[in-house]
């Protein structure tokens, strides 16, 4: 009987740990990428060296990710400038005027960058959407968000802040 507890107890185990994301990029380079944005102009990751960078994948039929557009909106306006760049990917493989019209519709003034062919999906193992990497100053991947935040919070506010400041990631 204690065996086959025992022995139930190590599936249970094996398979929770299964069921964790690994690879995990918290702590690591930010994989590059060159993806166009709405008015055709290309951009790298790379040039973005030096700022702290709000990477979001998003799709246009995506309910959570209509949620939380408002919030990264206001986050935007709030802390855009020289040290701060925000980035919307959308990952929709259909009609770019779908994606014009949704960015219309929510008065996103920031960066909307099309990647029809999945290629941040790939490289940083997107598994849903909303899914959300914050990259700091030196490129490095300090937090990993998957569904939709209330981004212009306090809390939020605060750790971008200390990470633009001081390059310290505490977290919300």
């Amino acid at each position: 009987m204690i065996r086959r507890a025992a022995l139930a107890a190590m599936i249970l185990l094996l398979a929770i740990a299964g069921c964790r994301r690994s690879g995990s990029l918290v702590g690591s380079q930010a994989p590059e990428f060159s993806l166009s944005d709405l008015s055709g102009k290309a951009i790298r990751l790379a040039n973005l060296k030096g700022r702290v960078v709000f990477l979001n994948v998003w799709a246009t039929w995506c309910e959570p990710c209509r949620e939380e557009m408002p919030s990264m909106q206001s986050l935007y306006a709030r802390l855009h400038g020289g040290d701060f760049e925000m980035l919307g990917v959308n990952a929709d493989q259909g009609d770019r005027a779908v994606v014009e019209q949704f960015v219309r519709q929510y008065g996103l003034t920031f960066p909307v960058l099309l990647d029809p062919d999945l290629q941040i999906a790939g490289r940083y193992g997107v598994t849903g959407y909303p899914e959300t990497f914050i990259i700091d100053r030196n490129g490095r991947v300090v937090d990993h968000r998957l569904g939709p935040r209330d981004w212009d919070s306090t809390e939020s506010h605060a750790a971008f802040r200390r990470l633009i400041e001081r390059g310290e990631w505490t977290g919300f």
